[in-house]
């Protein structure tokens, strides 16, 4: 029987390389001091726009595997979940240790008084339990339907992470209001298909009707 090219496990391998490219990408351009004049808010933004296009792929792969023949991509949705939160660490990371350098009076005024960064700390500190439980056992030790609801808080997260990005106040190539739209839509999807399968719920619920 011929092997169908979703069960490869190269499929897998490049996807993971793949979301190791921006990271590589970065480290070339530091290396070779190509980062332009102010190199820390470069990789600040670098990393916050991956953080949040990688989590926007995965909230993406929900309505994507409703199209025929595209099911399968369900499989790389805790991959792409785990890099999202990945470079979203990175992203904290070099604030805490590049830009303020671990200057702890100046991190509680910023997650105290900016509203972007209260923004931005909501945000990965909600990524913290999704990738905590992102393995097989924790799904059966907190059950199925309690783990796909703890897991909808990432829609909260990729909201906090937007708002984040507009309070910046900053507007590069890629605009806030782009990955808004886009989120927009993937929640809009989600929306319709929750009441098509409440719906069909219903319907299947509905008591047949006595033939006169």
């Amino acid at each position: 029987m011929k092997k169908s090219l979703w069960s490869s496990p190269w499929l897998s391998r490049i996807a993971f390389v793949l979301c190791l490219l921006p990271l590589a990408w970065l480290a070339w351009r530091w290396w070779h001091n190509d980062l332009g004049i102010n190199r820390i808010e470069f990789v600040a933004r670098y990393t916050g726009r991956w953080t949040l296009r990688i989590l926007l792929a995965s909230l993406a792969i929900t309505p994507l595997r409703r199209i025929p023949g595209l099911s399968p991509l369900i499989r790389f949705r805790r991959m792409l979940g785990l890099f999202a939160f990945f470079y979203g660490t990175l992203h904290a990371f070099h604030y805490f240790g590049i830009d303020v350098q671990w200057n702890f009076q100046t991190i509680v005024e910023d997650l105290t008084y900016r509203r972007f960064f209260i923004a931005g700390a909501i945000s990965l500190a909600l990524m913290v339990p999704l990738a905590a439980t992102s393995f097989d056992k924790a799904i059966r030790w907190i059950g199925g339907k309690r783990w796909q609801l703890l897991h909808r808080l990432v829609y909260i997260s990729a909201i906090a992470a937007i708002v984040h990005f507009w309070w910046q106040g900053k507007v590069g190539t890629q605009t806030p209001q782009l990955y808004a739209a886009i989120l927009t839509v993937l929640l809009a999807i989600r929306v319709v298909l929750w009441i098509a399968k409440g719906a069909q719920n219903r319907q299947r619920q509905a008591p047949a009707a006595t033939p006169r």
